[in-house]
């Protein structure tokens, strides 16, 4: 009950915007997205805004569709993948408001059904993928190794982590997926609905971490922005090793023997896409950055920007 007699009704009526846009945009996986349709493996699945694919001079075109083909895939997975951890999470910062303001819990109770329903559209399309790519593709990370990790970590730290993805997300819908006119339509479809709900999550994300900052002393603060420095450390190291697993994924089915420069070339263009997707989008993200700006000191912005130097370059 303390907690939520603290929040003002301008904040309480933002979680109510979020119920009523949750209501109003519902879908379902099957009825909705997939509708009995297949991926269309002559189109691309990530625009080139995203995959990167232009970099690789040397690829061929169908070589350059192939490859944001296999992006794509580690592209879903990897939300599956975080997906895993921010329902735990969700489902626990809701517990503070169950005998509070229920305007707050039923936003956070709809946000980690929402969630759980991500996982399995992921899950879906995984599977589809297998079905119609070669074999020997694979997913390095664990989710719930990942996600055991990750929730170890302070409450402030996962939260920012949250909102740095879910404000990525809808970065890259309505700046690269939604106006691509060479993506496999299904692919589209995919990401657009869940644009759409995760649209309510950033808010609630924002939300709860400014709700949890508030609680929180310049000590707690402090060690905070290190565990976020080290979840950033294990994004990158998931990022490098997926990489190198695509990389050679796509050197055994694009069709023909790569050069060793060529292999080279195409995993470090990898590393350099995803980083750009999973990390640097998302950083540089204005509505991020002026979050957390608000949160912490200047020393603590430069440590920030000292970690994450050589993954910016």
């Amino acid at each position: 009950m303390e907690i939520m007699t603290e929040v003002d009704g301008a904040t309480i009526n933002r979680y109510a915007k979020c119920i009523a846009a949750s209501k109003r945009v519902r879908w379902d996986i099957d009825r909705d997205v997939i509708r009995g349709r297949s991926f269309d493996y002559s189109k691309k699945f990530l625009p080139d805004a995203l995959s990167k694919v232009d970099a690789l001079s040397f690829l061929g075109q169908d070589e350059k569709r192939l490859l944001s083909q296999v992006q794509g895939r580690t592209y879903a997975n990897m939300f599956g993948l975080v997906e895993r951890f921010i329902a735990a999470k969700v489902l626990e910062m809701s517990g503070p408001h169950r005998l509070g303001n229920q305007t707050a819990l039923e936003a956070l109770v709809r946000f980690s059904d929402e969630e759980i329903k991500h996982q399995e559209l992921f899950r879906r399309i995984e599977r589809m993928c297998a079905e119609g790519m070669p074999d020997g593709y694979t997913f390095l990370p664990e989710a719930n190794s990942v996600a055991s990790f990750v929730l170890a970590k302070s409450t402030w730290a996962v939260l920012a982590l949250t909102c740095h993805i879910e404000l990525f997300v809808l970065a890259h819908y309505r700046g690269s997926i939604d106006g691509d006119m060479n993506s496999s339509d299904l692919w589209k479809d995919v990401f657009l609905f869940h644009w759409r709900e995760e649209s309510q999550h950033a808010i609630l994300d924002e939300l709860e971490w400014q709700r949890e900052d508030a609680k929180l002393s310049p000590e707690e603060r402090d060690t905070a922005v290190n565990d976020l420095i080290e979840l950033v450390a294990a994004v990158d190291g998931i990022l490098q090793s997926q990489a190198s697993a695509d990389a050679d994924y796509f050197a055994m089915i694009c069709g023909r023997s790569l050069s060793m420069t060529e292999k080279d070339s195409v995993r470090s263009g990898l590393l350099a896409a995803y980083r750009w997707q999973y990390i640097i989008s998302g950083v540089q993200e204005p509505r991020f950055s002026q979050v957390l700006s608000n949160m912490i000191t200047g020393n603590q912005l430069s440590r920030i920007e000292t970690a994450m130097a050589p993954i910016m370059s």
